[in-house]
């Protein structure tokens, strides 16, 4: 499932392309993927200009000229091409092959554009994404949107914060950060390699990174940190391309050669210094990667 650095990255991909643009037509060749698309889906794109593209979480967020907007997720392997409406990709620089079978080519958008006419393929495969509207005024509402909490990539994420957030909670830290009511759009990946960055164990109880009535500590502070440097790094390098996951552009993420712990169980921890081995373990059934020597 692509995490957040991979959303951001495709969002940055589509924006020069989809911001501003028109869209002319709408092919949709399917009734639904994880769910069936809305009603008058085609329709109600068709002719409108789209005034703004942005990433709530892993949310795609395209904003429309009559304040309707189409919220996209990508699911497992959902991705999305650009292509000159005369046919012909527009390949990045880390070009790799992706599926262009006209059967996972669910949705096309034919957008005229300040560069002229372009095409915009959504690609499916295990149609486990999906799109759907948020009428106008509503998205902070939105089932979806409504109880997403705080974002990682901004300010906003600090140890005072996390401390508030965490106060008095009992769950392991790591199932803290995974929920998505408090930070918004953290990962399994990710998460492990924040923890790794800030010497944190995945198992300590979140409550006991927070001080005395949710006071902001050395630890909770760390962990900002780490957590804002990490998907800044992970969004820097292109995301990570595990499995299906590509750019918009076609270009392949290369931060997987970067992770300390994720997917490295048996090998040494790379802290300078700590002769740990990276460890997995398995905490609401998925894989934790950590070291049991300088995690604490």
């Amino acid at each position: 499932m692509p995490e957040l650095p991979e959303v951001e990255t495709v969002k940055r991909g589509l924006q020069p392309v989809m911001e501003g643009s028109t869209i002319l037509a709408v092919d949709q060749n399917r009734p639904d993927l994880r769910f069936p698309f809305p009603e008058q889906f085609a329709k109600r794109l068709t002719g409108r200009h789209i005034v703004a593209l942005e990433r709530r979480a892993k949310y795609l967020i395209a904003h429309l000229d009559d304040g309707l907007g189409l919220i996209s997720h990508l699911g497992m392997s959902g991705s999305y091409r650009i292509e000159h409406e005369d046919g012909g990709d527009m390949p990045g620089a880390f070009h790799h092959d992706r599926s262009k079978s006209v059967a996972h080519d669910h949705v096309v958008l034919h957008l005229d554009t300040k560069d002229g006419k372009r095409r915009i393929i959504y690609n499916d495969p295990r149609r486990f994404g999906f799109m759907l509207f948020s009428e106008p005024g509503k998205l902070n509402v939105h089932p979806l949107i409504k109880d997403l909490g705080t974002e990682p990539t901004g300010n906003r994420l600090d140890g005072t914060l996390l401390a508030k957030l965490f106060a008095n909670k009992a769950a392991p830290l790591k199932a803290a950060l995974l929920d998505q009511r408090l930070i918004a759009g953290l990962g399994n990946i990710y998460v492990c390699e924040a923890l790794w960055r800030a010497e944190l164990s995945p198992s300590r109880m979140a409550g006991s990174i927070a001080g005395e009535n949710g006071t902001a500590t050395d630890m909770s502070r760390r962990l900002a940190i780490s957590i804002r440097s990490v998907i800044g790094d992970a969004i820097k390098a292109g995301g990570s391309s595990l499995k299906d996951y590509r750019q918009a552009d076609g270009a392949l993420g290369y931060f997987q050669h970067s992770f300390s712990v994720y997917d490295r169980e048996g090998r040494p921890c790379p802290r300078k210094g700590c002769h740990g081995t990276v460890a997995r373990m398995v905490q609401s059934g998925r894989s934790t990667f950590y070291c049991p020597v300088c995690q604490q």
